[in-house]
C-alpha cells in the first residue's frame, strides 16, 4: 500500500507535492520521493520519511509546473533505494510514473516484456512493469503528434496486460498527465481542481485529505477502468478503457484511509460509525457487559465510540498514543512493530484499574500486537478484557496491495476464535461478521477477498503460491 499524487498547475507545484506527501504518509514510510518536469524531468527520492528524505537545497532543483509525489510501504519486492518511485524512461517518450497496488502477473509480464520488446525490468516493484508496459504501447503510435485518443488506447493495452490492483498517474513530457486505474478499481484515486489567477490546476491524489491541506475543491472519484488525461493546455479529457465489476478495497474504509478523507462520496469517519452499529450488536449477542469502552488509537477511535453509544457503555480513553511514533501495521517486521506499539501507546491506569474493557482495534492479522496490549492493560489492573475487531477475521491473503500476504502469519487462519482468545491472554475475542460487513456495502461493489477468499480478478493457486513465495523471499532479505 503506497500513497501516490499528482498535480498539473500553472506554477511551481513542487511544495505542494512536498505538503502532499506529509499527509499522505501514513500510507507509507519506506520511501518518498518527488519528481518534476519543466523541460526534463528533475527528481529525488530515498528511504525513509518524507521530512528526512527532502531539504531545503533540493526546493530550486525540483521546480516544476507538473509534477508526482510517492510514499512507499513495501507490501511484495525489496526495501532498497532501486525500488523507490516514482521511476521513468526517455524512450520512446520521457515517462516518469508512481502507482500505488500491486501487480499480481509481475513474472509473466516482466518476460512478455523482455521477449516482445526488449525491455529488462532491473527492480523488485510493479511500478517498473506498468511503466515500461505504457512505453512499449506509446512506441506504436506517431510521436510526433499523439492524439488523445492514442494516449487512450495505449492505457486500456495496459490495463488488459497488467493484472490486479493499481492507481497509476505518470506524467508524458511535453504532452500531459494522464491517470487511470485497474479495470476494477480496487485501489482509490480521486481528482480534484483549483482556479489559480492563471487558470486551472488538477490534483490526483490517494485520498482526498490532501484536498483540504492544498486548497483544492474534489471534484470525484476516478472511476474503475477509467483514465483522465489532462494536457499541457490544462484541458481534461476522461475514458473509460477497460472496465470489468468494481471492487473497491473495503480495507480502505476499515484502516487505511484517514478518518477525515472521502472515498466514492463516503467519509471514513461515517463508515467507520456505520460499522461500529452490527459490531455492537454481535458484542451484544456475546452476553458480556463491559464497564467501558476504549480504542486501540487512532484508527479505531469511531469503531469504538459508535460501538459505545449503542451499547449505552461509557466511552473513554485508555490509552494514550505518541503522536511522534508510525503506524504499527506498516513496519517492516514484527519486532518493529511490537516497538512502535510499546514505544507508542501506554495506559491510563486510573481509567483502566479494576475495569472490565472492551477494547476495539480496527483488525487482528497476527495477533502479536493484539496480546502485547492485552498485556499491558492487564497489567494497568484491568479485572477483564475483551478484544473486539472491527473487521471480520483476516484468513486469506490480500494479494492487492496489502502486508497480508502470507496466510501461516494470519492468525484467524489457523486457530479458532477461542483460542486466539487464549493466546492473548483475553477473556473473550469478537469479530465483525463478513455478512454484516456486505450488507453495509450492498450498494457499493467491494472486495473482501481478504476475509472471503473470493478475489476479483482470476488467480489460480499457483498465482497465489507464487505471490506468497515472493513475500517470503522479500521478507527474509
Amino acid at each position: 500500500m503506497c500513497g501516490i499524487i499528482g498535480i498539473a498547475g500553472q506554477h511551481d507545484v513542487f511544495p505542494e507535492l512536498h505538503a502532499g506527501l506529509l499527509a499522505l504518509q501514513h500510507r507509507g514510510q519506506d520511501a518518498a520521493g518527488i519528481v518534476t518536469f519543466n523541460n526534463t524531468f528533475k527528481m529525488k527520492k530515498g528511504l525513509g520519511l518524507v521530512s528526512t528524505v527532502f531539504a531545503e537545497r533540493h526546493v530550486p532543483r525540483l521546480a516544476g509546473p507538473m509534477g508526482l509525489g510517492h510514499v512507499r510501504y513495501a507490501t511484495q519486492g525489496s526495501n532498497e533505494e532501486l525500488d523507490a518511485q516514482p521511476m521513468a524512461v526517455n524512450y520512446p517518450l520521457g515517462v516518469a510514473m508512481v502507482h500505488n497496488g500491486n501487480v499480481t502477473n509481475f513474472g509473466q509480464l516482466r518476460r512478455s516484456l523482455y521477449q516482445e520488446n526488449h525491455r529488462l525490468v532491473q527492480t523488485t516493484c510493479d511500478v517498473e512493469l506498468i511503466l515500461y508496459a505504457l512505453a512499449a504501447e506509446l512506441e506504436t503510435k506517431n510521436l510526433s503528434r499523439i492524439s488523445v485518443d492514442e494516449i487512450f488506447e495505449c492505457v486500456a493495452a495496459v490495463q488488459r496486460k497488467v493484472q490486479g490492483a493499481y492507481s497509476v498517474i505518470a506524467m508524458i513530457a511535453n504532452v500531459g498527465m494522464v491517470a487511470f486505474t485497474d479495470p476494477r478499481g480496487i485501489r482509490p484515486m480521486v481528482m480534484g481542481q483549483r482556479f489559480d489567477d492563471e487558470g486551472p490546476a488538477y490534483i490526483f491524489a490517494s485520498e482526498t485529505n490532501v484536498f483540504d491541506y492544498l486548497g483544492f475543491e474534489r471534484l470525484r472519484d476516478v472511476q474503475a477502468g477509467e483514465a483522465v488525461f489532462v494536457d499541457m493546455e490544462r484541458q481534461v479529457h476522461t475514458r473509460i478503457c477497460e472496465r470489468a465489476k468494481p471492487a473497491f478495497c473495503v480495507f480502505e474504509y476499515i484502516y487505511f484511509a484517514l478518518e477525515d478523507s472521502v472515498l466514492h462520496g463516503r467519509t471514513v469517519a461515517g463508515e467507520r460509525v456505520r460499522m461500529s452499529r452490527p459490531l455492537a450488536a454481535t458484542f451484544a449477542k456475546s452476553g458480556l457487559a463491559p464497564d467501558i469502552v476504549i480504542d486501540v488509537p487512532s484508527s479505531a477511535y469511531f469503531f469504538a465510540s459508535g460501538m459505545a453509544e449503542s451499547l449505552e457503555a461509557p466511552y473513554r480513553r485508555g490509552l494514550v498514543k505518541n503522536p511522534h511514533m508510525g503506524r504499527s501495521f506498516i513496519n517492516p517486521t514484527q519486532e518493529a512493530r511490537e516497538r512502535t506499539v510499546r514505544q507508542k501507546l501506554n495506559p491510563i491506569k486510573d481509567v483502566i484499574a479494576g475495569k472490565k474493557i472492551a477494547v476495539v482495534d480496527d483488525s487482528i492479522v497476527r495477533g502479536t500486537t493484539a496480546r502485547h496490549l492485552v498485556r499491558m492493560l492487564k497489567d494497568a489492573g484491568a479485572a477483564e478484557v475483551y478484544f473486539v475487531s472491527a473487521s471480520p477475521p483476516f484468513v486469506h491473503p490480500c494479494v492487492y496491495g496489502i502486508d497480508m500476504s502470507i496466510k501461516r502469519e494470519m492468525i484467524a487462519a489457523n486457530y479458532s476464535v477461542k483460542q486466539i482468545a487464549r493466546y492473548m491472554g483475553a477473556d473473550a475475542v469478537v469479530y465483525q461478521q463478513l455478512e454484516d460487513l456486505q450488507a453495509l456495502y450492498s450498494d457499493l461493489p467491494c472486495c473482501f477477498a481478504c476475509f472471503s477468499g473470493v478475489y476479483p480478478t482470476e488467480l489460480s493457486d499457483r498465482d497465489l503460491e507464487e505471490l506468497e513465495q515472493e513475500r517470503v523471499c522479500s521478507k527474509n532479505k
